[in-house]
């Protein structure tokens, strides 16, 4: 049996935890409060990390400075006529945001990562959870645990190759929110710019300059709830690491909702999706359009908030099987 009909009874699990926890949030009654925008974290699927990566973000401005902790599984080892990709690893992300509106102007944004790939420990937990709920391991059980694996190759040459528990600074990303509406709904522009800060050869960064636009929408429901939207294109440089990659065009977009039930918290369901980036190179995992779905949770408190959220990947393809993320952010 292939992977593809081995995670359909996977996806009808994951969809119908969802629909549950959808219909639960919708029942309770409750009063509304103060809405902050879509789940802060992106995809950290290790070939799409540094380009441009996917995301959510509020079309309203705002002065903040957040830090968000990130930690994900991977597991792809699939070979076609001319790539090999072995991705069997663990990736820890910091991640440092700083936002700053520039009043009837702009608002200004800066986001800074550090990125560390190892061999992690959650193979043993992974193969019991797997093993109690009949779920697929993606051909897990093949590899010894928790031994970290990172080498693309095309043509039998290496085009990257990561480090087991080095660290490294990722492609910085610059960008200019522009708000054309205010009020309901906000309407927003922005353009985006990734800075090849990051090795490229190591896994870290891209080696090139990326650059994306994208259109902003948020959305009040009533008075419980609030609605995300993303869309945008974006166009990447090549990726030049051992070997030079020529990288193409893509789009992504998304949308999320926010239910504020308490004062100090709410609730939140998000999921995101992608194009490919990189030319057709025959293994699924890495051609087909990437999909993260995302529940959460947001404390406020009275200077910042913290995010707690899970990531699955419910199309198998582009994307972490999993991600945990804790994200702190300040008003400023």
């Amino acid at each position: 049996m292939s992977r593809r009909d081995n995670v359909c009874p996977v996806m009808r699990n994951r969809r119908f935890i969802l629909f549950v926890l959808i219909l639960c949030l919708l029942i309770i009654p409750s009063k509304s409060f103060s809405f902050d925008g879509p789940l802060r974290l992106k995809n950290q699927f290790p070939l799409f990390i540094h380009i441009m990566p996917l995301g959510l973000y509020p079309a309203s401005v705002e002065n903040s400075f957040s830090v968000g902790l990130s930690h994900s599984s991977v597991f792809v080892v699939e070979n076609s006529p001319d790539w090999s990709v072995g991705l069997d690893m663990e990736i820890t992300e910091l991640d440092f945001r700083y936002r700053r509106d520039i009043p009837d102007l702009f608002e200004i944004g800066i986001d800074v990562p550090l990125i560390s790939f190892n061999s992690g420990f959650m193979d043993g937990f992974l193969e019991s959870y797997h093993d109690t709920f009949g779920f697929p391991d993606y051909g897990r059980s093949r590899r010894p645990k928790n031994e970290f694996l990172y080498e693309v190759q095309r043509d039998g040459r290496t085009v990257i190759k990561g480090e087991n528990g080095g660290i490294g600074l990722g492609d910085i990303r610059l960008s200019l929110k522009r708000q054309m509406l205010s009020g309901d709904p906000v309407l927003s522009v922005m353009a985006e710019v990734d800075l090849p800060t990051g090795s490229a050869s190591k896994g870290y960064g891209s080696g090139g300059v990326d650059t994306g636009v994208r259109i902003l929408i948020d959305k009040q429901l009533g008075g419980h709830f609030r609605a995300y939207g993303n869309a945008g294109i974006v166009f990447p440089g090549k990726l030049d690491a051992r070997e030079e990659i020529s990288l193409k065009t893509f789009v992504q977009g998304g949308a999320g909702i926010e239910a504020s039930y308490w004062k100090n918290l709410s609730f939140l369901v998000q999921a995101a999706l992608q194009s490919s980036p990189f030319p057709d190179t025959g293994i699924r995992e890495i051609d087909d359009a990437a999909v993260i779905l995302s529940l959460g949770g947001r404390y406020t408190t009275g200077s910042g908030n913290f995010e707690l959220s899970l990531t699955e990947d419910p199309n198998t393809a582009g994307a972490p099987d999993f991600t945990l993320n804790l994200t702190y952010t300040r008003k400023l």
